[in-house]
C-alpha cells in the first residue's frame, strides 16, 4: 500500500470513529434547549443519550462478530453510512420520539462501525506499528470526549440545537468515502453464521444493565432477576453453540484476558474520577461549574496526550511495563484523591487530575493492541467488540460505585484496590516469540 493511501486509510478510520465519543457527549450541554425546544421534561429528553449508551453498549459485540463474517470494510462502510444518514435525520425531528429512534440509528452506526475500525486498524497497520497507532486511537477517542460538551455549547449558543446534528455530516461524508475509496477489501470467513439467539440474549442483558445503571428507578429486584436468568441463558448458548457470538475459548489466553480485565479495571477507575470530581467539589468545596470543567478538561487531556505518548513508548518499554505502569500512576493518583480533604486547594487538585490523566491514558494503546494481537486476524472483529464490551462494564461499575457509596472516602479505597488488582495483571502482557509467531 503506498504511504499516501496507507495515510488516507487511517485517516478515514480514525475521523469515523472520532466522531462516536463526540456525540456521546457533546448533545449532554444541549438537553436542556432541546428539552425546551420540543416542549418535553428534562427527564424525557435525558432518553437522547440513554437510548445512545444502551445501543452502543449492547450492539459492539455482535458488530465485531458481523464483521468477521461479512467483511470489516463493509461492515464500517454499512455503519458510517447509518451515522451519516442519521444524523441528517436528528435534524429534522421536531418531537422527542422521532429524535429517540433517529438517535438510536446513529449509535447503531457507530457501534458498528467503532468495532470494525479497531480490527482494519489491524489489519492494515504493520505490527511494530500497531501500538503506536492505537495510541493514536486513543488520542483522538479521549479528545472527541473532551472537547464535546465544548464544541456542544459554541454551536447551540451560536447556530441553535440542530447544529450538533449536522456539524457531523462533512465529517462522517469523508470518512465514508474515503473508506470507500481506499480501504483495501477485507477477507470473509466463509461457512461461519451469526449466533442470532446469543445476540438476542447479549442485547436483552446489556440494555438491562446499561438501563439499571443510568435511570436508577429501573434498579430493582425483578430486573436483577431477568439479568441474571438472561446472563444464565447467554452463557449457556454460547457453550452450546457450534459457531458462538463469544468464544470463551478466547480467554484461554493469558494476554487477551488480561487485555480485557485491565480495560475494565482501568475505565471503572477513569469513569469514577469522571463522576465523583464534580459532585466532590461543587457539593463539598463550592467550586464553580467553570472551575470544575478546567480542572477535568486537564485530567482528559493529560488523558487524551499519554494515550499518543504511550502508543509511541510501546516498541521501547513494552506492553507489560507500560500496564505496570499505568496501574501504578493510577493508583497513586487515587492516593492523592483522598488528599483532597486536607488539601482542596485548586493547584492541589490539578496536580493529582493530571497525574490520574496520564495513569488512565498512557497503558491503553496497550491494552488494545495486546487484545488485537493475541488472537488470529480473521477474529480481530469479535475480539474488538469484546474489548469494546469490556470498556463500557467498566464505565457501568463505575456508575453504579459513584451512586452507591456517599462516602467518596470507600470509593477511593476501593478504586485503589482496582489499581493494585491491575499490577498483577500486567504479566499478562508478557509476549513470548511463538505467540507472535502465531497470531502475526
Amino acid at each position: 500500500m503506498a504511504n499516501s493511501n496507507y495515510r488516507l486509510v487511517l485517516l478515514s478510520i480514525l475521523t469515523g470513529t472520532f466522531l462516536v465519543p463526540v456525540n456521546s457527549t457533546m448533545i449532554a450541554v444541549g438537553l436542556p434547549t432541546i428539552a425546551d425546544a420540543l416542549g418535553v421534561p428534562l427527564s424525557q429528553a435525558s432518553w437522547v443519550i440513554t437510548i445512545y449508551l444502551i445501543v452502543m453498549a449492547a450492539l459492539q459485540p455482535i458488530a465485531g462478530k458481523m464483521g468477521d463474517i461479512y467483511g470489516k470494510r463493509t461492515m464500517f462502510l454499512l455503519g458510517m453510512l447509518l451515522f451519516l444518514v442519521a444524523a441528517a435525520a436528528c435534524m429534522f425531528s421536531f418531537n422527542l420520539i422521532w429524535l429517540i429512534i433517529f438517535r438510536a440509528l446513529q449509535a447503531i452506526g457507530g457501534a458498528i462501525a467503532a468495532p470494525n475500525a479497531s480490527a482494519l486498524i489491524r489489519d492494515v497497520v504493520p505490527k511494530e506499528k500497531l501500538a503506536q497507532t492505537f495510541g493514536m486511537f486513543g488520542l483522538l477517542m479521549g479528545l472527541g470526549a473532551a472537547i464535546g460538551p465544548l464544541i456542544g455549547s459554541v454551536l447551540i449558543g451560536s447556530l441553535g440545537w440542530t447544529s450538533i446534528f449536522w456539524i457531523n455530516i462533512p465529517f462522517a461524508l469523508f470518512s465514508l468515502v474515503a473508506a470507500y475509496i481506499y480501504l483495501p477489501g477485507t477477507r470473509n470467513s466463509t461457512g461461519i453464521s451469526l449466533d442470532i439467539l446469543g445476540s438476542v440474549y447479549l442485547i436483552i442483558g446489556l440494555t438491562i444493565l446499561t438501563l439499571s445503571v443510568t435511570h436508577p428507578e429501573y434498579f430493582n429486584v425483578w430486573t436483577m432477576a431477568i439479568l441474571a436468568v438472561t446472563v444464565f441463558l447467554f452463557i449457556r448458548q454460547e457453550l452450546r453453540c457450534r459457531e458462538p457470538l463469544i468464544q470463551f475459548t478466547l480467554f484461554k489466553i493469558p494476554m487477551f484476558t488480561s487485555a480485557n480485565l485491565a480495560i475494565l479495571l482501568s475505565n471503572a477507575i477513569m469513569y469514577s474520577t469522571i463522576l465523583v470530581m464534580p459532585v466532590l467539589l461543587q457539593k463539598t468545596y463550592h467550586y464553580s461549574v467553570q472551575t470544575v470543567g478546567v480542572l477535568l478538561f486537564i485530567f482528559s487531556l493529560a488523558m487524551s496526550a499519554c494515550s499518543w505518548f504511550g502508543g509511541s513508548l510501546t516498541e521501547k518499554l513494552g506492553k507489560k511495563k507500560l500496564v505496570l505502569l499505568s496501574f501504578l500512576i493510577s493508583g497513586a493518583a487515587v492516593i492523592g484523591f483522598l488528599g483532597i480533604y486536607q488539601y482542596p486547594t485548586f493547584l492541589y487538585i490539578a496536580v493529582v487530575l493530571l497525574v490520574g490523566g496520564i495513569g488512565a491514558g498512557i497503558g491503553t494503546p496497550s491494552m488494545q493492541a495486546a487484545s488485537m494481537q493475541a488472537v488470529p486476524k480473521e477474529m480481530s472483529g469479535v475480539a474488538s467488540g469484546i474489548f469494546s464490551t469490556f470498556r463500557y462494564i467498566g464505565g457501568m461499575a463505575a456508575s453504579v460505585m459513584v451512586s452507591l457509596m456517599l462516602d467518596y472516602h470507600w470509593l477511593f479505597y476501593c478504586l485503589i484496590v482496582m489499581a493494585v488488582i491491575g499490577l498483577p495483571l500486567s504479566r499478562g502482557f508478557a509476549e513470548n516469540r511463538g505467540e507472535r509467531a502465531k497470531t502475526n
